[in-house]
């Protein structure tokens, strides 16, 4: 008796090859936009890019769908975090400024506002990270090499009108530069954040008392702790590690 046709086994592994240094990426949550990726360049220039690629699933291919200009390298791009398509089509970057793009219906990349809270200054001081908040949309926090973190208000509503932000608050967070910064499912989900620096620790803030903050880790060396990430299944564990550091610490 002949064995039934086995299905064939879907492809597990997808590769694309972009044409420069890739030096940040996120995946796009929207179930609307299966498999799309965007990815930032590491270019030795002031112009550099951003791709945005998305899975081909008939050919079995990530295929690029869209580039646009950016200034400097991209410290970090995050997809806004909206699965239900209830908010515009927004994608985020940091470098020298915070910048939100517009994705129209047609998959081209237009520029919907740059947040620069320097205005008084000929100078700006770049952004090392920043993170969307998945509980609230209209907030995003970022983190500079100032010292600082700011938390910015956003008006995302408008699916046809035009996206702003403004300043909400801005705190000094660390002695030395601030490297990242990740809001936490704790309290709601919408006003904890915790952030980490060049002074070798991870402070833990809440938007409704922001007269304190709690030092939950500091490296016993002082080096600069580079990113943290909170654990997405038990909001009571971070992550982090230190500068050319092969160790994780999870606190």
């Amino acid at each position: 008796m002949a064995s039934p046709p086995r299905e064939g086994k879907k492809k597990e592994i997808y590769k694309y090859v972009a044409p420069w240094t890739v030096f940040a990426l996120n995946w796009s949550m929207r179930m609307d936009k299966r498999w799309r990726l965007a990815i930032g360049s590491f270019i030795e220039d002031y112009t550099n890019k951003v791709q945005i690629v998305q899975l081909d699933e008939d050919r079995g291919e990530l295929m690029h769908r869209a580039t646009f200009d950016h200034p400097y390298p991209t410290t970090k791009v995050i997809w806004i975090p909206d699965p239900a398509t209830h908010y515009p089509d927004l994608l985020a970057t940091s470098g020298d400024y915070l910048r939100l793009w517009r994705v129209d219906s047609n998959g081209q990349v237009h520029p919907e506002c740059m947040l620069n809270n320097n205005r008084n200054s000929e100078f700006c001081a770049p952004l090392t990270s920043f993170d969307w908040n998945e509980t609230d949309p209209n907030i995003v926090g970022t983190s500079s090499i100032d010292t600082t973190c700011t938390i910015w208000g956003l008006e995302t509503g408008q699916v046809l009108g035009k996206v702003t932000g403004s300043v909400r608050t801005q705190l000094i967070a660390h002695d030395k530069e601030v490297h990242d910064i990740a809001f936490t499912k704790l309290g709601g989900g919408r006003d904890v954040f915790a952030s980490v620096g060049a002074d070798g620790s991870v402070r833990l803030f809440d938007l409704r008392n922001l007269e304190h903050s709690t030092i939950l880790y500091e490296d016993h060396k002082q080096l600069p702790l580079m990113r943290l990430s909170w654990n997405k299944q038990d909001p009571n564990y971070l992550a982090t590690f230190a500068m050319e550091s092969s160790e994780v610490c999870i606190d």
